[in-house]
């Protein structure tokens, strides 16, 4: 069954008391049957969403019935694994803690190993290697396998019967590969990590299901379920603590219960309208008095080459092409001049060649069934201008296709041109597909998620660092606010009346004057001169005092200036310091982006792509069979007019068109003008005289036939 947001989904059970004349409405697909025509209709809105997986593939972003049929397609592929195999495979499944990927790369590299009774390889004998079919597994008691096979000829017809060690039996072509392997493997299991069978197909092929003693200590098994131990705990924690806050809770709610008026009269009562929370579904959404003036969604331009349902394998053929032709060894190319190249009847086109032998030479690197497939017709792995049809032909039979195989008479005869779009699309996607699963482009990608982490973890650095110094200056300041108090309260204390050590000086003067006129009177006179002249020395030192306390005042308000201008200078420095890195950060970033995701969709489900090699925004309508495109600035400015943001997928849609609008509008406004000079290049060409005509070569619509691939291999 499709799971919905990654995990099962329940379907409706039916009515009860259905009697034969009540009028109900089925889900086509699912036999759902209900009564109510708006759960009808609910439920078939979210069928129609593209918010569901395929349980078998693990594809995403697919309507209900999409998945429904790809996971009915996978389990016949998967049905196809040969009846041998499937213990052996199991076995090593059973509470593996591998992840999906290894899982399967491991189960291939050992059933590669296991030979059974009516596999079809090819035998080594006589310095030869032979087609053959096994007959007859042979143990010779030393612990070597040997196999009794037959030779086959013409028309598969045995010629004759030899034993052979299983060193020297190759696949011609596996029974399996990675995709039908993992698909097996989520169809067998129903946990992940560790993978653990189902317990029926365990019993029907003898596996046991005990858990291992590695894995006691972090799992256990309870009422037939595998549970992690530290999660349990967890739980259990989180549960006590939310039952420790319900209890207080109740006593709150009891209180405020006793002031709430009866229930019973708020039912006689009509209940209020609650105001509607945006964002909702774009489809609930309706026209309010104090909506914006939408304007018009401008209608997408649809002129292209190639037919209408090539569009989705254009685009991603071209897409992968460029995000990884360093690794190709392809020099980039337009998508126009690509568009033009399919349409282009010629068989040997220098951009078609040079496209189909760069998968094919990755095909060829990655050792695998490609590679295989080769080594048995003996061919080089040097791909020609002359021989590049004779790979392109050797992969079609190894892929089987049916729509495809039909085109390999043309391509042999050398007529590859007159192929149609659909089939020259068709191939170029197959081996872009296949050139996906290989190691290199698996390494690649692996490098780019673990460069992009690093610079994640750059940026989160640097911001924990300025967070940091700016808590550390906030506590410099606050001491240095507290020290200046302190200072200002001691000179209060002790400096700042002068007069109090005036008085106790007079005083002390006055004390031996009376000393003084009791032991002789004729000493007061001078005493009072001398008191007198103490008095006016002590007020020109204070004059001095203060006018030096002015005069530092203002130096330290000068320098303070100083100090706060040259503060806000750095700060200025440090802050365009700071965008630049995040400017730098960014592009480095989309230099490493993985994948094209769309930008987001209307109320309609219309997905909008922008391909950033590109600059316009491509539309796809919600059923993949209709594309258009948006090419200027003012379409795009009319583009985010019309949207509603109390839309949920509208709103989100607005966002990212406002996050990408300036990189948008720059790539739009550079094509806007390469597009006009290339009008005025064709008018000049056909503005010449039929005597001087130019060669087709020199009109711009015509550059693709002029590339030339300079990262090509020697």
């Amino acid at each position: 069954m499709p799971l919905f947001k990654r995990k099962p989904f329940d379907l409706a059970k039916p009515p009860e008391d259905l009697e034969p004349s009540d009028l109900v409405y089925q889900v086509r697909f699912t036999k759902e049957i209900f009564r109510d025509y708006q759960e009808y209709l609910n439920r078939i809105n979210l069928y129609r969403q593209r918010v569901w997986m395929c349980k078998s593939t693990g594809k995403s972003n697919l309507t209900y019935e999409e998945a429904m049929v790809m996971e009915k397609n996978a389990i016949q592929k998967v049905q196809q694994l040969p009846n041998d195999l499937v213990a052996p495979a199991l076995r090593i499944i059973q509470f593996s803690m591998l992840s999906l990927r290894d899982l399967a790369d491991l189960v291939t590299k050992k059933l590669q190993k296991d030979l059974f009774v009516g596999a079809e390889l090819y035998g080594k004998k006589d310095d030869g290697l032979y087609p053959c079919r096994v007959l007859k597994i042979v143990e010779n008691g030393v612990g070597k396998m040997q196999y009794e096979v037959a030779l086959l000829g013409e028309n598969k017809k045995i010629t004759e019967n030899a034993i052979l060690h299983g060193e020297d039996l190759v696949w011609k072509k596996t029974p399996f590969n990675r995709k039908i392997l993992k698909s097996f493997i989520r169809e067998s299991t129903c946990r992940s990590i560790p993978w653990v069978l189902h317990e029926k197909l365990a019993q029907k092929h003898g596996i046991s299901t005990d858990l291992p003693e590695e894995l006691r200590s972090k799992f256990f098994l309870q009422g037939g379920q595998l549970v992690n131990r530290t999660k349990k705990r967890k739980n259990e924690n989180r549960n006590n603590v939310g039952e420790a806050n319900g209890e207080s809770g109740k006593s709150k709610r009891n209180k405020g219960e006793t002031g709430k008026p009866d229930a019973s009269k708020e039912e006689n009562n009509q209940p209020e309208d609650e105001p509607v929370k945006y964002p909702i579904d774009d489809l609930l959404v309706k026209p309010g008095p104090d909506d914006p003036l939408f304007t018009d969604r401008p209608s997408p331009s649809r002129d292209f080459n190639v037919p209408m349902d090539c569009i989705g394998d254009l685009l991603m053929v071209w897409d992968f092409c460029s995000s990884f032709s360093r690794v190709l060894n392809l020099w980039p190319f337009s998508l126009e001049d690509f568009e033009n190249a399919i349409c282009h009847k010629d068989s040997n086109l220098v951009l078609i060649v040079e496209t189909h032998s760069a998968l094919l030479r990755i095909l060829i690197k990655d050792d695998g069934e490609y590679s295989l497939a080769l080594q048995n017709k003996k061919r080089k792995s040097k791909i020609s201008l002359i021989t590049w049809t004779e790979y392109v032909c050797d992969f079609l039979e190894m892929i089987n296709v049916t729509e495809l195989c039909s085109c390999m008479t043309t391509i042999k005869r050398g007529h590859y041109g007159l192929l149609d779009a659909n089939a020259k699309l068709g191939i170029l996607r197959e081996l872009v597909c296949h050139a996906l699963e290989t190691d290199l482009i698996r390494g690649k990608l692996d490098d780019l998620i673990e460069q992009r982490r690093a610079l994640g973890a750059t940026v989160r650095g640097e911001a924990l660092e300025y967070a940091r110094k700016k808590r550390e200056e906030k506590e410099q300041l606050k001491g240095e606010s507290n020290g200046l108090e302190v200072k200002e309260n001691s000179m209060e204390s002790t400096g700042s009346n002068p007069h109090m050590a005036e008085n106790g000086e007079e005083n002390g003067d006055m004390v031996e004057e009376v000393i003084s006129s009791r032991q002789s009177n004729a000493f007061v006179n001078r005493k009072q001169l001398n008191g007198q002249s103490k008095r006016g020395e002590k007020q020109k030192l204070d004059l001095k005092v203060e006018a030096e306390n002015i005069t530092n005042s203002n130096e330290k308000e000068a320098q303070k200036q100083l100090t706060g201008e040259k503060k806000e200078d750095q700060e200025k420095k440090s802050k365009e310091k700071r965008e630049q890195r995040k400017e730098y950060f960014k592009r480095e970033m989309e230099k490493r982006s993985i994948r094209t995701n769309p930008l987001g969709k209307d109320r309609d489900y219309n997905r909008y792509w922008w391909f950033r090699r590109d600059g316009r925004i491509f539309v796809e309508s919600s059923d993949s069979k209709q594309w258009g495109y948006y090419c200027a600035k003012e379409e795009v400015d009319a583009l985010m007019s019309s949207l509603n943001p109390k839309g949920e997928r509208e709103r989100a849609l607005q966002q990212q068109l406002e996050k990408f609008y300036p990189r948008i509008s720059l790539e739009l406004q550079k094509r806007s003008k390469d597009l006009a000079q290339k009008i005025a290049l064709e008018e000049a060409v056909l503005r010449r005289s039929t005597r001087v005509r130019a060669p087709p070569r020199e009109n711009p619509a015509n550059a693709f036939l002029k590339y030339v691939n300079k990262w090509k291999e020697d």
